[in-house]
């Protein structure tokens, strides 16, 4: 296994982590994803450090809290050989303060997290979205004294846009508070967005990206087909509503250059796709997820090797779209080229 620093922290994470939000499994979404209790986490997570991957990222959100006690109670005995990360900000319930990151609800959740977990300290927490409601500096010097405490060791976000992220980092600049050296965000092969603006910022501040549905909300799975119906166990026919719209044109063209690359390398569809992932700018780790051990043993596979640049330039080709404005004309005309050269 690889490791690569955190953004600009001297924090050293695995290029691919393990998403828990197959523990538990309740509610309409997270029932779909997966139901794992702790006699089977224990095992993935057994897999997991056997591999090199010591990062197990989560949220309060998940089943309500009980991805959190499962990974905790997977755990027990071996906190010190472990990275966690959580993440909060959505709402726990149906009160006026169980939503958003004020300092009443940041404090609360840390220590609800901590409780859960099973620990008293957490190396990630990540704001799960923002909130407009709540001064910046609120929540900053929330971060700040949580930090001072002991309670965190690293401060992240999830699902922020380019100008939230921004004004977060100026103002923590200003009174010396703690930087996010996380972004943790959707990307994938079917899912570019993160190129238009998210990756220069975060080449340019420092911000790592933890990246989420790595195989395009299961697009990517290697069971979905030009002109087949839906697997009857794909868990698209639950959670499909929930994710990103995907063309279906758009997604059988990458599926088509994917299994190309299947055939000349003799890797699986996601296999490839995570790997693609892997060679991005600003890419930290890659978070997979599993509902049992045969998925996570060929998800582990993604590592060990890299396409070659040819092949990557096949995906590229594939799974490109048209940017949005401003950025159209950077692709377009040599004058915006010269000024925006591509990332390394």
């Amino acid at each position: 296994m690889d490791y690569r620093a955190l953004g600009r922290s001297g924090l050293k994470v695995p290029v691919l982590s393990f998403g828990a939000g197959t523990f538990g499994g309740t509610g309409p979404l997270f029932s779909a994803w997966g139901t794992t209790d702790a006699a089977e986490a224990r095992r993935l997570i057994d897999i997991c450090l056997e591999a090199g991957v010591n990062l197990f990222d989560t949220a309060d959100v998940y089943s309500n809290g009980a991805s959190e006690e499962i990974l905790g109670a997977a755990i027990k005995g071996r906190r010190d050989a472990v990275l966690l990360s959580t993440k909060t900000s959505l709402p726990m319930g149906e009160g006026a303060n169980e939503a958003g990151s004020s300092r009443y609800r940041l404090i609360r959740a840390v220590d609800d997290a901590l409780r859960r977990l099973g620990t008293d300290y957490i190396d990630l927490l990540q704001l799960h979205a923002f909130d407009a409601g709540t001064p910046v500096e609120e929540v900053l010097s929330t971060l700040d004294a949580l930090v001072r405490s002991g309670k965190l060791r690293y401060v992240g976000v999830s699902n922020f846009s380019g100008w939230q992220v921004m004004k977060s980092l100026a103002i923590a600049d200003r009174y010396g508070w703690p930087r996010y050296v996380a972004h943790q965000v959707y990307y994938s092969l079917v899912g570019r967005d993160y190129e238009w603006d998210l990756m220069p910022l975060g080449a340019d501040q420092g911000l790592g990206a933890l990246v989420w549905s790595p195989l395009g909300w299961g697009r990517l799975t290697g069971k979905i087909r030009r002109g087949t119906p839906l697997p009857e166990g794909s868990r698209l026919h639950d959670t499909a509503d929930f994710g990103p719209p995907i063309a279906d044109d758009y997604l059988f063209r990458v599926v088509d250059a994917l299994d190309e690359i299947a055939r000349e390398t003799g890797k699986t569809v996601p296999q490839i796709a995570l790997n693609w992932l892997l060679q991005r700018p600003t890419v930290s780790s890659v978070i997979i997820g599993a509902r049992n051990e045969p998925q996570l043993r060929q998800n582990l596979g993604a590592v060990g090797w890299n396409l070659t640049a040819e092949q990557v330039q096949k995906l590229d080709k594939a799974s490109a779209v048209t940017a949005p404005y401003p950025h159209f004309p950077y692709r377009r005309q040599e004058g915006f080229a010269r000024l925006n050269p591509p990332m390394t």
